[in-house]
């Protein structure tokens, strides 16, 4: 990878690298070193990367990750709802159940997941305070 002049945000020197920015958060990392966790417990962002000390307190990822985890999960279960009752024509408790726990266990899933990338993506495109330099550091 070759580091190149960012000319866009005042202080700083180089472009940060989005594919792999996104991975590491998707896998809940901080997306500048890789090893630190971004998380601290299911969905609160740590302050700062335990590893490497980077600022991650800028993050303002809101209501995405629940917006964007609602039209994954509709979009995998909703359909399969439909394969389901065709193909097997279940009783409404069977299917109720079986649909309902589905959901809620791939919105379990992906939530946390959804806003590490969210969170890296901001950091890697420079978005809110995550492009500026800290005059106190």
């Amino acid at each position: 990878m070759t580091d190149t002049t960012s000319e866009t945000v005042p202080g700083t020197t180089t472009d940060r690298e989005m594919k792999r920015a996104l991975w590491r958060g998707w896998r809940r990392r901080c997306p500048n070193c890789g090893e630190g966790a971004m998380m601290d417990g299911y969905l609160a962002v740590n302050d700062a990367c335990p590893h490497c000390g980077e600022a991650l307190h800028h993050h303002r990822a809101d209501d995405g990750p629940p917006y964007l985890t609602l039209l994954i999960v509709g979009h995998i279960v909703g359909p399969a709802m439909l394969w389901g009752y065709v193909a097997y024509e279940p009783t409404p408790l069977v299917f109720i159940a079986v649909f309902g726990l589905a959901s809620i266990l791939m919105s379990l899933w992906f939530l946390p997941r959804l806003k590490g990338f969210l969170v890296a993506m901001q950091w890697a495109t420079r978005m809110g305070g995550f492009g500026r330099v800290d005059p106190a550091a």
